[in-house]
């Protein structure tokens, strides 16, 4: 079957990891993702363990679906060719600050001078009519920037990152939302257009959903931030024999809660009766629920909770999902076989379509594993490519 995206053509110009997910998205559904990589290609290519060089673990979890060329753009040639395969592309993408691309000529001008009907997206930092236009971004920086590295600081001695990288994931879902949604406009309007989705501006957007709070309001009508988030009892509750994630949430959840736990004297209690109240009373909440858990075993209360319709999970280290159960059943988990690395394992795309299904139609591509294939479709004649290949401007596989 084709995938929902079958005859879109991508040029992926982005690295690490950022605009790769997020084209690897497009590709899972079907897109045909064309990766623009330099002559080193790709930084993630040599990144975590790897059977063979340049096809490292990072890389692997994001460029399945495309296909590879490489393209020196700090020369005249390798710009020219760029502008020839996205000639016949829907969309374009790259994650250089403003002034980067500037001084590249990859403007948007330029590329829709002979595509007017592009969509050009570019991923960066900051927004670029703000004066941190083209200061250098990474995930930890702009958790550090958009206040979630200072949340930790709520339950840790000090700020912290959130160990896993979700300023550029955050900022990834937004750039596949709003190439979805430019080209769905194309569909009814006709028109290509420029793209902005900055890291910083989206993760302020992310964190602000639930502690703008107060602030919603002008003047405003309390503090900043959402007092139950806020709270040094939020935490995974220490059993007899481990943790458990207990959330009762429901007025109904917790007047149950409180028979389990043979508490059935604060089921009337002004503090934990209504929705409201508990938010208010966040704290003693927390440490109730963390006084209860701790009296029985994981085994017990997850019975107990799940049969009472109670929210309730185990606590997952990294290795418990690579054999969870849920993730099994659903087919989450897939072992691939790799022309060159062997067996490999990825995860299904979460997503699923009813009648074009996302799905895996391409393996990850060797550094410049399609140069020639995606010059020759660009209109390269034999002889323009080979003086390609042998200027170093591209390069195949080694």
């Amino acid at each position: 079957m084709t995938g929902t995206l079958d005859g879109i053509r991508v040029v992926d110009l982005t690295t690490v990891i950022l605009g790769p997910w997020a084209a690897q998205t497009l590709g899972d559904m079907g897109a045909d993702v064309i990766k623009i990589e330099t002559p080193n290609g790709d930084t993630t290519r040599h990144m975590g363990p790897k059977k063979n060089s340049g096809m490292g673990s990072l890389f692997m979890s994001t460029n399945r679906n495309k296909r590879s060329i490489v393209l020196d753009l700090k020369t005249r040639e390798g710009k020219d060719a760029l502008l020839r395969i996205v000639d016949s592309a829907d969309v374009f993408m790259h994650n250089m600050r403003p002034k980067v691309a500037k001084k590249l000529e990859l403007s948007y001008e330029r590329f829709t001078a002979n595509n007017p009907n592009l969509i050009y997206c570019a991923a960066y930092g900051f927004r670029a009519d703000g004066p941190l236009a083209d200061s250098p971004a990474y995930d930890d920086i702009i958790q550090a920037a958009s206040g979630i590295a200072g949340l930790q600081a709520v339950v840790s001695d000090q700020p912290r990152f959130v160990p896993t990288i979700i300023a550029d994931k955050t900022t990834s879902y937004n750039v596949v939302s709003s190439i979805l949604a430019a080209l769905f406009c194309r569909e009814r309007q006709g028109n290509g257009q420029s793209i902005e989705v900055p890291m910083f501006e989206s993760l302020v957007d992310n964190v602000m959903i639930e502690h703008l709070y107060g602030a919603a309001f002008e003047p405003p009508a309390g503090k900043m931030g959402y007092a139950r988030l806020l709270n040094t009892g939020r935490r995974p509750y220490a059993t007899k024999d481990g943790f458990l994630a207990v959330l009762p949430y429901s007025d109904e959840n917790w007047r149950r809660m409180f028979e389990l736990a043979g508490r059935d004297d604060l089921k009337d209690d002004p503090r934990f009766s209504s929705q409201a109240a508990r938010v208010d009373n966040s704290q003693e909440v927390y440490d109730l629920l963390g006084e209860m858990i701790a009296e029985r075993t994981t085994e017990e209360w997850q019975r107990d909770l799940q049969a009472a319709s109670i929210p309730v999970m185990s606590v997952n280290s990294l290795e418990d999902l690579l054999d969870n159960e849920q993730l099994n059943a659903s087919g989450f988990w897939r072992l691939e076989e790799h022309p060159s690395e062997g067996t490999v394992r990825m995860t299904d795309p979460p997503i699923r379509f009813s009648n074009n299904p996302s799905d895996f139609r391409r393996m990850q591509p060797k550094l410049g594993e399609h140069s020639n294939e995606i010059l020759t479709e660009a209109g390269f004649s034999r002889a323009e490519i080979a003086k390609l290949f042998e200027t170093g401007v591209t390069a195949g596989p080694t």
